[in-house]
């Protein structure tokens, strides 16, 4: 199985205050990894470092190269559309995909289109914030590539339509490729997850599988990531 991430020694700092330090990571391809961790540890700006859009210390490779312009290429990043006019509507934001981005599939994207219930003519402005994400996500997936991070996708979507959503995730994520996802509701993704990442005490605290969880640690991933915050919890155990 080949590599679709690695990190070694990522130290990235704001403001002159540490964010990230020290941070280790390998994701071999084909996976679904959930990116856990509080408000402000640091999910989201892992997930920009990862894409080339902030820039750290240390060494980030997707696939086989740290190179930025391939790691943009390969990467498709839930960027939550902050550079769109809100009158723009959903089939312009989908013809400004296509133009940028050749891996753009317009036909994985009407599919998943169709299945959130997505009107091509309404305009940024009229969308619901669970509406936006689903936007979010049908254009993140319908790109052809190796690596995938969905940051918090779900926050905005009601609960029946959450479900409905995560359930159809393993569909759209290519057998090839690995998907990241940052997510509040543990308990609702952990069915999808092959591996847990957790980001804590401003590093990457925890990397472990699913099963090893399950099988050998006798324990949900949520109870395990919750107790990584009690008092002489598992944290800082790789």
């Amino acid at each position: 199985m080949s590599t679709a991430l690695s990190i070694q020694n990522l130290n990235y700092k704001r403001n002159r205050q540490v964010i990230l330090h020290d941070g280790q990571l390998t994701l071999s391809t084909g996976k679904i990894v959930g990116l856990l961790g509080e408000n402000g540890a640091g999910k989201t700006t892992l997930m920009r470092l990862i894409t080339g859009n902030a820039q750290g210390q240390g060494v980030i490779k997707v696939g086989d190269s740290s190179d930025v312009m391939h790691r943009k290429q390969k990467t498709s990043f839930s960027d939550h559309l902050k550079g769109f006019d809100k009158s723009t509507k959903i089939n312009q934001v989908v013809k400004f995909y296509q133009t940028v981005y050749p891996d753009f599939s317009n036909d994985r994207y009407q599919e998943m289109a169709t299945f959130l219930q997505l009107d091509a003519s309404q305009k940024l402005t009229a969308l619901s914030k669970g509406t936006k994400e689903k936007l979010i996500i049908a254009l993140t997936l319908a790109r052809q590539t190796e690596l995938y991070l969905l940051d918090e996708p779900f926050s905005g979507i009601d609960s029946m339509s959450r479900k409905q959503v995560i359930s159809s995730i393993l569909k759209w994520t290519p057998d090839n490729a690995t998907l990241l996802i940052s997510d509040h509701y543990v308990h609702e993704i952990a069915s999808l997850l092959d591996e847990i990442v957790v980001v804590k005490d401003q590093t990457i605290a925890v990397h472990k599988g699913a099963d090893e969880i399950r099988d050998q640690l006798g324990v949900e991933i949520e109870d395990y990531y919750e107790s990584l915050y009690e008092v002489g919890g598992a944290a800082d155990d790789k």
